[in-house]
């Protein structure tokens, strides 16, 4: 039963299909896993329709016993990134395997040599493409159920990675927040002085503006803001607010979007947060058809979940020590309270990031999961 690794044709529909869809075979029966939108794995990972493949170089392997698959990974050389941070990285992601070192192992070797044809001197991962792709190997909590933008692997995938002598590079904490009945006076209170000291406003958002004012562009702008600082983020070119911004915000219920603006109109702070899909996603297996769209529409619009995810949540430098996240959280969670919201699952949030950690220090969490990106050198 010898190992045999082919190389996948992302622009060959097929072909990249059955790499998308390795995953649903491997989770069969696991009940914490959630599948990711098919749609939306398959535009990623298609040059073609990806806009990230013009600072990004990639390859895909897949990895193959008497002809069934039981591994894949894609190779990734992100030279914006490398650039910025001045280092000489391949990023391996969309890593999935059965419990066999071997595949591991050669997985991890073919990515490498990619890598060094490339003049890359280490390989990180996991990491996609840029920093609103999944990243981030579970290392805790793999009996809590996971969330549609990030990963869940076996355990037995971190000690295939730290026998091949990976080291530990950075950790992201996530954490259930439960919504209060009530939400405290003082959180009221603390909000009008911002907003009366400050003259800052909640604007609600609408899909007119969403059209009319370019207000993905704007926002992508605060974002880049708030996260060009952190673990390997990458500066992305506006052309791609839409791609990474303006999806979420033309299919979200926007009730879930808040947005801070100051007297002159600009955004200062916001959060991106949508109900849970992890059920809808399950059910559907992450396929829009044939009945999957319905199952996925409800979710989002008709039959709310009980939960909800937070995205994306940040604040401009400038107004980051006035107090604004709290005026932001209070909107946020009124909001949830008339949607009937019980909890709120955070997204990754690196562990020394202070200040995200920080916004809901005054509600009753969990720390339930952990995840972390791995380093080592090209030998």
């Amino acid at each position: 039963m010898s190992l045999e690794i082919r190389q996948i044709n992302a622009r060959n529909k097929k072909e990249l299909r059955r790499f998308v869809l390795f995953p649903e075979k491997l989770y069969k029966h696991n009940p914490y896993y959630v599948p990711s939108l098919v749609f939306d794995e398959m535009d990623t990972l298609n040059p073609s329709k990806n806009p990230a493949s013009d600072f990004c170089d990639q390859v895909l392997y897949m990895a193959f016993r008497d002809g069934e698959p039981v591994g894949r990974i894609a190779g990734i050389i992100n030279h914006r990134a490398n650039e910025h941070w001045k280092h000489d990285e391949v990023r391996f992601g969309w890593f999935d395997t059965v419990d066999d070192p071997e595949v591991t192992a050669t997985l991890i070797s073919k990515v490498e040599e990619f890598g060094k044809v490339h003049g890359m001197t280490h390989i990180i991962g996991p990491l996609g493409f840029t920093d609103f792709d999944p990243e981030g190997m579970l290392v805790e909590g793999y009996d809590q159920q996971g969330t549609m933008p990030l990963i869940y692997n076996h355990p037995y995938y971190v000690t295939h990675i730290e026998a091949l002598g990976f080291k530990k590079d950075a950790d992201w904490l996530e954490y259930r927040i439960t919504i209060p009945e009530v939400i405290p006076e003082k959180f009221d209170r603390v909000a009008g002085i911002i907003t009366e000291r400050y003259h800052f406003k909640i604007r609600p958002v609408t899909r007119k503006m969403i059209r009319k004012e370019n207000y993905a562009t704007k926002l992508f702008a605060v974002i880049t803001d708030t996260y060009k600082d952190l673990y390997e983020y990458t500066i992305l070119p506006d052309n791609l607010a839409d791609k990474y911004i303006g999806f979420y915000l033309k299919v979200l219920d926007l009730r879930y979007v808040s947005s801070v603006e100051n007297e002159q109109g600009e955004i200062v702070a916001y959060g991106i947060t949508m109900p849970s899909l992890a059920d809808a996603l399950i059910k559907s297996r992450g396929r829009l058809f044939p009945f999957g769209w319905w199952t996925l529409l409800k979710a989002l619009f008709i039959k709310h979940s009980e939960g909800a995810e937070l995205l994306l949540m940040g604040a401009r430098a400038d107004v980051r020590k006035t107090g604004v996240t709290a005026l932001l959280v209070c909107d946020m969670f009124h909001k949830y309270q008339k949607m009937g919201v019980k909890w709120a699952e955070t997204n990754a949030e690196l562990e020394d990031n202070y200040d995200i950690r920080n916004h809901f220090d005054a509600f009753e969490r969990v720390q339930h999961k952990r995840r972390r990106s791995y380093k080592k050198e090209i030998k």
